[in-house]
Formats: C-alpha cells, sequence, structure tokens
C-alpha cells in the first residue's frame, strides 16, 4: 500500500486554510497548517512533510526568509502562493528557494497539476545515476553536488533542477516547452524570460567565459542543449 503523502500549509488566511485542507484531504493527502513563519518553520522541522505550500506575506515574517531558512537544511519541494504577481517577486522567490510559483486568485485545477508535479519529482533522489562532467566542472547526480576544479559550487533548487534537465537529454536539444514544464511545473510552458534568466546564472556559475558559453548553448527559438560527458562508472569522475 503507498504511504500517505503530508502537506504544510503556512498561510494566515482562514479562507484560503480551508479552502486548501478540503482540497487536499480530497485528495487524500495529509494536511498540516501554520499561520506564522515562525510556526511554519518549527512544523517543517517536526513534521517534515513531503510538500510545503507557503504564502510571502505571513504576519510575522516575508516568505522569502521562511524559504532561505528552510534551504539551509532541506530540499523539500515548496510551491509560493502569494498575491503578489509581478516579476520580480516571483524571480526573487524562485532564487530563495522556491520550486514553484502560482498567484491569488487561482483555480484548483491549476493548483492541484503543479502539486502532483512536484510530489512526482519528490518522490525519489534526482538520479540513481551518473556523474557529469563540463570541462573542469563534474555534477554527482546522486549526490545533487557541483564541483568545479575541485571547489563546491553552490546552485539553488531551481538552478539544479534546470541543469538536471539539460543534462538527462546529453547533448541533444531540450525543448523551451519541455524544460519550463518540467523545471517549473504547467502553466510556465510560455514563461520564456524564465529560462534565460537561469540559464544565465548557470553560465555565470558553470562556464569560464559565460559570454562566449562551451557548454551550456541556447539554440534561439527552439531550446537549450548541454554538451556533456558522462561518466558511466563514478570512480572514473575521482
Amino acid at each position: 500500500m503507498k504511504e500517505q503523502r503530508s502537506v504544510l500549509v503556512i498561510e494566515d488566511e482562514r479562507a484560503i486554510l480551508r479552502l486548501l485542507r478540503d482540497v487536499l484531504e480530497h485528495e487524500n493527502l495529509i494536511v498540516f497548517e501554520a499561520s506564522t513563519g515562525r510556526m511554519g518553520l518549527v512544523e517543517l522541522g517536526s513534521r517534515r512533510p513531503d510538500l510545503v505550500i507557503l504564502d510571502l506575506g505571513l504576519p510575522d515574517m516575508d516568505g522569502k526568509a521562511v524559504l532561505r531558512d528552510l534551504r539551509t537544511w532541506s530540499q523539500i519541494p515548496v510551491l509560493v502562493l502569494s498575491a503578489r504577481g509581478n516579476e520580480e517577486e516571483k524571480v526573487a522567490s524562485l532564487d530563495a528557494g522556491a520550486d514553484d510559483y502560482l498567484v491569488k486568485p487561482f483555480g484548483v485545477p491549476e493548483l492541484l497539476a503543479r502539486l502532483r508535479a512536484l510530489l512526482r519529482r519528490s518522490e525519489g533522489p534526482i538520479g540513481k545515476g551518473p556523474i557529469y562532467r563540463l570541462g573542469s566542472v563534474c555534477i554527482n547526480m546522486v549526490t545533487r553536488s557541483v564541483t568545479k576544479s575541485d571547489a563546491e559550487v553552490h546552485l539553488t533548487p531551481v538552478e539544479f533542477r534546470l541543469l538536471s534537465e539539460l543534462l538527462r537529454a546529453e547533448g541533444r536539444i531540450a525543448t523551451q516547452r519541455h524544460l519550463l514544464r518540467e523545471v517549473w511545473g504547467p502553466g510556465h510552458e510560455s514563461s520564456s524570460h524564465y529560462l534565460r534568466i537561469y540559464m544565465g546564472h548557470l553560465r555565470r556559475k558553470l562556464e569560464d567565459d559565460p559570454a562566449r558559453p562551451r557548454y551550456l548553448l541556447t539554440e534561439t527559438g527552439v531550446g537549450c542543449r548541454c554538451l556533456c560527458e558522462r561518466l558511466a562508472d563514478p570512480d572514473l569522475a575521482v
């Protein structure tokens, strides 16, 4: 029998909380609640849910501060649910560690589609698999570690997920639509600016010359590709 999964909702609007509890319990999910950021962090540590739904406008602290704290010790998927719909706020939340962002008011079918996508991605390790090399950069998909010339490189959860999708294509073009759907979730297939921003982040962190990339390439109007070497035996990376 499949284990029942759990969601922590960090939200101070009672009407939204009631709606989310009804919807999530109908999906056979266990629901935990917190109405402040500090309470949410306590619940995260004690409950260890499978997924978090986080409001940004909490009464005691901004939701992005909750995200930054959480990301120091956990990679649990986080869906931000907020009335702040401007692009700057979305990008700032994703940079802080959010996995997806949905603007209020929202439709229940879209909310559930995004939650299902996040839960699917969290069912197991990102990769039981190979180690990739891009010149002096080494990416271990099992440990989720990235090094460049033997120095650790920190990637945000969104950056690592984008890089993972590019590596899985192993030199083939991954279309914009595919990357946007897999990295940011359903409903983001037209948000091509996300892809431009985060490809720029990866190039600055991983390429020797970000202005003239050798490994992380964009095929204008089509998608992106990563020219990488796959090491079948992890011992070869040592």
